[in-house]
Order: structure tokens, then C-alpha cells, then sequence
């Protein structure tokens, strides 16, 4: 009896530790989950600004030199942090550098180009709203993949899609694009697929080593188009606005933003992330009203409304 007692108590013993320890990884997840998107966010916010730069260089500074030089100074910023890391990892980056480019060729050299060359002939608000089409591909690419959305996660996504498309409209489910709205189009299809490449990143591959490498790749493809940029067109002059317009898309919108994103898409997934994302519209809004002074009407934020909901409805498990 006693026996049986003792056996009894060591199995109970067990069964709370197993319960204590699922809890633990639960909340770990839970921890984690919330981490990543706080992370989506912070890139979201940051890159919205990005684009009220974009178009504000887009004038005086032609979209190749001002994507080159953007990358130059991103490369410069991330180094004293990644350095020592790319340098340990050195034969990791050469056995993946055909996966590492192509990362680079859609999310640092595609991607960007396109954004600076939409700002030529659409607004700011124009570009937010329309990249906010691209966790839609995300998730598309994520369902290929045998990542299983759920009914909720994609009701929030449709929703929020609904919401773009409205403000995108004016109101109304009818589009008039103009140029540079192709251009975001195209950007956006490949900011998406940077974004579910990332899913493939070889996990022993540092953060910080595969960001500078792929800064620094993405200077190298740029480099020869830059050349033809500045015998064609000439280069541009770098004035105070300019310069802190460069240091800005450099600094917080290429070394900050895409260390946060990179980092919030391995934690929670494209998908996810790219249903944060949605924000960029009521972002870019926001800064539109603080920077340049446009208001926002009933109509807009009732879009606005439904890209949150969607938004909140997506973000969760």
C-alpha cells in the first residue's frame, strides 16, 4: 500500500511539473508572439515615413542614386553592429549566398528602386495604401506553403483588404491608377516575396550577418545602374533636406525597420506579420496630417476603421 502510495505521489509529481512546464512554453509563446508583432509595427510605422521622404526627394534626386546612396548609408549604420558576426559567419554566407542574393535582389534592390520610382508621379498616401496590398500575397505565398491561416486570421485579412480597397477608391470598390500606382503595385508583389523568402533563412545564420550582407549585395547590384544614372542624368545636390531625407530612408527605414521586420517575420510568420502591415495605410494618413497638413474625412476613416479591425482580428492565434 505504501508502495503504491509513493508511486501514486511521484506520478502526480510528474503531471504538475509536465502541466507547469506546458504553461511555461505557452506563455513563452504568448511572450514571443506579442514581441514580433510589436516588431511588424515599429517597421510599419518607420516605413510609412519612408514614404512621405521618397516623394519628397522624388524632384531632386533621381529614384537609382537616391536607392544606391540610401543602401551606402544602411550598410555604413549596421556595420559596427554586424560586422564581427558576417566576418565568424563568412563560410555560412558563402555556402547560402545564392539564397542570400536572391533575398537581396527582392527586398533590397527591386523592392526599393520601384518605391523611389513610383514617388515620381503618385503621393505618398497613394504608395502607403497601395503596398498595404502586399500581406495579401503574403498570406497567398504563406497557403502555398502549407501554413494553415485559420477562418478568423483570414476574415481579418479580408477585411482589412476591403478597407484598403475602399480608401484606395475614395469609397468606392473602383480603381484609377495612375503610373506610379503600377509601380507600388510591382513593389509591393516584391516586397511579398522578400517577405515569405525570409521563412527559408537558414536559422544558423545570424540576423545582423544576413542584414549587412544583403545591404551590401544590394549596393553591388545597384552599383552599375548607378553608374548609367549619374553619366545620364547627373547627379543631384546634397542640401541639408536632402541629406537628412537620405539619413532617414538609410538609418530607420533600411537598418532599423528591416532588422525589426526580418526579426518579426521569423518569429511570427509572413502572414502575421503581414497582416500588421495593414497599418501602413492609416499610418501614412497620420503623418500626412502632421507633416503636410491633409485631412482625413468621415469616409476615410470609416476604411480606416475596418483595416483595424481586420488588423486586430488577424494579428491574434
Amino acid at each position: 500500500m505504501a508502495v503504491m502510495d509513493r508511486a501514486g505521489t511521484v506520478t502526480q509529481t510528474q503531471q504538475t511539473q509536465q502541466t507547469q512546464q506546458t504553461r511555461t512554453r505557452l506563455a513563452q509563446r504568448k511572450k514571443g508572439a506579442g514581441v514580433g508583432v510589436l516588431l511588424a509595427l515599429l517597421a510599419t510605422v518607420v516605413w510609412s515615413g519612408s514614404f512621405v521622404a521618397t516623394r519628397g526627394m522624388a524632384d531632386s534626386v533621381p529614384p537609382v542614386q537616391a536607392v544606391f546612396w540610401r543602401w551606402v548609408i544602411a550598410a555604413v549604420a549596421v556595420s559596427p553592429f554586424a560586422a564581427r558576426q558576417a566576418w565568424r559567419q563568412r563560410a555560412l554566407i558563402r555556402r547560402h549566398l545564392g539564397f542570400t542574393a536572391l533575398a537581396t535582389l527582392f527586398g533590397v534592390a527591386l523592392y526599393n528602386t520601384l518605391v523611389h520610382q513610383a514617388g515620381l508621379t503618385t503621393s505618398a498616401s497613394n504608395m502607403g495604401m497601395i503596398m498595404a496590398a502586399s500581406p495579401v500575397i503574403m498570406a497567398l505565398y504563406s497557403r502555398v506553403g502549407g501554413e494553415r491561416l485559420g477562418a478568423r486570421r483570414t476574415f481579418g485579412m479580408l477585411l482589412a483588404a476591403l478597407g484598403v480597397l475602399l480608401l484606395v477608391g475614395h469609397g468606392s470598390p473602383g480603381l484609377d491608377f495612375a503610373a506610379g500606382d503600377l509601380w507600388m503595385f510591382a513593389a509591393a508583389l516584391s516586397f511579398a516575396t522578400y517577405s515569405a523568402l525570409l521563412k527559408r533563412k537558414p536559422a544558423e545564420l545570424g540576423g545582423l550577418a544576413f542584414l549587412l550582407t544583403t545591404f551590401v549585395l544590394g549596393t553591388l547590384m545597384l552599383a552599375p545602374v548607378y553608374a548609367v544614372s549619374v553619366t545620364v542624368q547627373g547627379g543631384f545636390a546634397l542640401t541639408p533636406a536632402t541629406g537628412g531625407m537620405l539619413l532617414y530612408v538609410g538609418v530607420m527605414s533600411s537598418a532599423v525597420a528591416f532588422f525589426a521586420w526580418n526579426k518579426a517575420v521569423s518569429v511570427i510568420g509572413a502572414a502575421r506579420a503581414g497582416v500588421v502591415y495593414y497599418l501602413q495605410p492609416v499610418c501614412v494618413a497620420g503623418l500626412g496630417l502632421l507633416l503636410l497638413g491633409e485631412r482625413t474625412g468621415p469616409a476615410e476613416l470609416g476604411c480606416m476603421a475596418l483595416i483595424l479591425g481586420g488588423v486586430s482580428l488577424g494579428a491574434r492565434r
